[in-house]
């Protein structure tokens, strides 16, 4: 959806039209035109009741057609899924306006890494505890898009330029350690406690 949603085009069936003859996922079919993307897809981070997407707007109104045709998906996938009916969110998106590239960058860190880090075996505790190990397991997390900035994935979906101007991959997780607090080895606490 991440894919197929983010373009001024709509098809009837975008599930059917994917499906056919075994195309892969993220491959756009033939037949239809050439996407105009409405957002750009900055960082994304999949959970399992909920999901966070750092957005930066290309046509006006684009992020929340974008974010209408996920959440319009993902209930109707539900519904018939489950036999439901109905709304699935609680209530429309929350959202949040970046205003500087300070904010956008501490923003990245919180929707790629910590909601990762969130879903790791030991969870955001023991990934603090165990920095590396969980940053190593966040960058091979499929539905983070951090693995696209560590070179682990090449996913079309991700729009890397803006964030990818600031740091290296190896920058970039020492920022994250640092953003996170980093463990004080003499007195074994964070320095964010």
């Amino acid at each position: 959806m991440l894919a197929h949603f983010n373009d001024e085009f709509a098809p009837e069936n975008w599930f059917r039209d994917i499906s056919a003859n075994d195309q892969p996922r993220f491959e756009r079919p033939i037949f239809w035109p050439e996407q105009k993307k409405i957002v750009h897809i900055l960082g994304f981070c999949l959970l399992t009741n909920h999901f966070h997407l750092l957005l930066e707007e290309v046509t006006e109104g684009g992020i929340s057609k974008f974010l209408h045709r996920i959440g319009t998906a993902v209930s109707k996938h539900f519904n018939k899924k489950y036999g439901e009916s109905g709304s699935l969110f609680q209530g429309p998106y929350r959202s949040r306006t970046i205003a500087s590239d300070t904010h956008l960058t501490y923003a990245s860190a919180y929707v790629q890494v910590k909601n990762a880090f969130d879903m790791y075996r030991y969870g955001l505790d023991g990934a603090m505890k165990a920095f590396d190990q969980a940053y190593t397991w966040a960058l091979n997390y499929p539905y983070s898009s951090l693995g696209d900035y560590g070179g682990v994935y090449t996913r079309p979906i991700v729009d890397k330029m803006l964030l990818s101007e600031r740091f290296t991959p190896k920058e970039y997780k020492t920022f994250c350690r640092d953003f996170f607090g980093k463990p004080d080895v003499e007195a074994g606490a964070s320095v964010f406690e």
